[in-house]
Order: structure tokens, then C-alpha cells, then sequence
């Protein structure tokens, strides 16, 4: 009788263990184009988040499971809830992994921003950037080192905005993440 017993908890947990593996398995994942309709829904909901200004920066990723992963830095921390909040309710999104940084308040930075944006955006030839609700040249300030993210279309105009926002007094570093399109 005890044999009996010990073989039938055996086999039930084998069974459960056999069917708890088989649901890890079967976890269903997205096809190449339904990750392309939920990457083209979140960069939507992301450019729609209103207080989002040149001075904030978000990036995201998608897998094949429905997990969103945002990454990048605001200077207004209910940007960072928001962008969590707004990327949950796209269909397909299972999970959402935030790891936008909120930038430190600072009225230092605070003014760094504003000079850096009018040295960058007011020289001629940098003016084009500006144009438009997203402007293409992201400015980033942490404690004084200055991250200029984005895309410009050649580049000359990446090291004439890396010079320029090196030029602005109270700046520790500049580091230039511009990525050029053309040539």
C-alpha cells in the first residue's frame, strides 16, 4: 500500500512538473509584425506625451514576449510615469520595464539648458534643427556634462553643435551621440 501511494505521488509530480514546463514553453510570443505595430504605437504614444521638450530623451525596445523596455533621460519626473502609463495601454503590450532616468533638479542645469539651447539653435546653420514640435538635436544636462543626442544630416553640423555646446560657459563635458543620416 505505501508503494503504491509513493509511485502515485510520484507520477502526479512528474505530471505537474511536466505540465508546468510545457506552459514555459508554450508562452506565447509576438510575430517580426506585430513587434513592428507595437514599436509604431509606442514611438506614437511617446511623441503624444505632452510637457516632452528638447531637453528630454526616450528610447525603447520590444521583444518577442509583449515587454516593453523604455530607457532614457527627462527633466520632468511625471514624464517618466507617463511614458509607463501610455505604453501599457497599446494592445500586445504584456509588461513594461522603465528605466527612464529622471534628471536631478538643478537651477545650474537648469541655466546650462537654456544657454545650451540658445547657442545650439540660434547659430544659422543649426537653426533647421529646431523646426517643428520634435526638434532633432537632444540636449542633455547632468550635473553639468552635456549629452547632444539625436540626428543631423551631415557631419559637419555634429561638430559644429559639439562645438558650440562646448563653448558655453559652466559646461564640465560634452559628450556627442549625434548620428548623421547622410554621408
Amino acid at each position: 500500500m505505501k508503494l503504491r501511494n509513493l509511485v502515485l505521488g510520484l507520477g502526479v509530480a512528474a505530471l505537474s512538473l511536466f505540465l508546468s514546463v510545457g506552459a514555459m514553453a508554450s508562452e506565447p510570443t509576438i510575430s517580426e509584425r506585430g513587434i513592428a505595430r507595437i514599436q509604431k504605437q509606442v514611438l506614437h504614444k511617446l511623441n503624444m506625451l505632452p510637457y516632452v521638450n528638447v531637453f528630454d530623451y526616450m528610447t525603447f525596445t520590444v521583444d518577442a514576449n509583449g515587454t516593453v523596455t523604455l530607457n532614457g533621460d527627462v527633466t520632468n519626473p511625471v514624464l517618466k510615469s507617463d511614458a509607463a502609463n501610455a505604453v501599457k495601454r497599446v494592445e500586445g503590450v504584456e509588461h513594461v520595464d522603465n528605466k527612464i532616468q529622471v534628471l536631478p533638479l538643478s537651477f545650474f542645469d537648469n541655466g546650462l539648458r537654456v544657454r545650451l539651447y540658445r547657442t545650439i539653435y540660434g547659430y544659422g546653420p543649426l537653426q533647421r534643427y529646431g523646426v517643428g514640435a520634435n526638434k532633432s538635436i537632444r540636449i542633455i544636462v547632468d550635473n553639468g556634462h552635456v549629452t547632444l543626442l539625436g540626428i543631423v544630416d551631415n557631419n559637419a553640423d555634429k561638430i559644429i553643435a559639439g562645438m558650440r555646446a562646448g563653448e558655453v560657459p559652466g559646461v564640465f563635458s560634452v559628450e556627442n551621440q549625434l548620428q548623421v543620416v547622410k554621408g
